[in-house]
């Protein structure tokens, strides 16, 4: 699952729950696939050794190099969200830090927040709502359908309702 309930406090009961979207390529990973991808550019081209079309075709193939290199590292900072809800007796506190632009804050009194499964009705198949403060706030859109599922039996059971 990718994310994690954790008692910051337990004098207090304060609970922390933070979620993360999937990262199915890794740093690392983004290397070794660049690398791959370029050694298998590459090696066409050692036939091309000493003659005019080898200069022709080497900025094209850089290029696209470049455009792999370019689309997973902005794939990956678009996978960068990171949700942190915080759950005391008195107050919950969603706060969503975006990849691009600046973190998003909802603090309600818990006695009044209601978690809301909407099965078909949201963007997604089991969208996970929060109401509270006059206020309807999406969490974890970005887990799957079933993660979603769990998501919403987990905030029922430590918001008690």
């Amino acid at each position: 699952m990718p994310y994690h309930w954790s008692e910051t406090s337990q004098v207090d009961k304060v609970q922390t729950l933070t979620l993360w979207p999937h990262q199915s390529l890794p740093p690392k990973g983004l290397a070794a696939f660049v690398l791959a991808t370029f050694t298998m550019i590459t090696l066409p081209l050692f036939g091309l050794l000493g003659t005019k079309l080898l200069w022709g075709l080497l900025p094209f193939l850089m290029i696209a190099v470049l455009g792999v290199w370019y689309a997973l590292s902005r794939s990956q900072k678009d996978r960068s969200i990171l949700e942190v809800l915080t759950i005391s007796p008195e107050e919950t506190r969603l706060v969503r830090h975006n990849p691009r632009t600046e973190a998003q804050d909802w603090i309600c009194n818990t006695y009044w927040v209601r978690p809301t499964l909407h099965r078909n009705e949201g963007p997604v198949p089991n969208y996970v709502t929060m109401l509270g403060n006059g206020r309807e706030v999406e969490i974890g859109a970005f887990l799957s359908e079933e993660e979603r599922l769990v998501l919403f039996g987990d905030l029922c059971e430590r918001l008690d309702h």
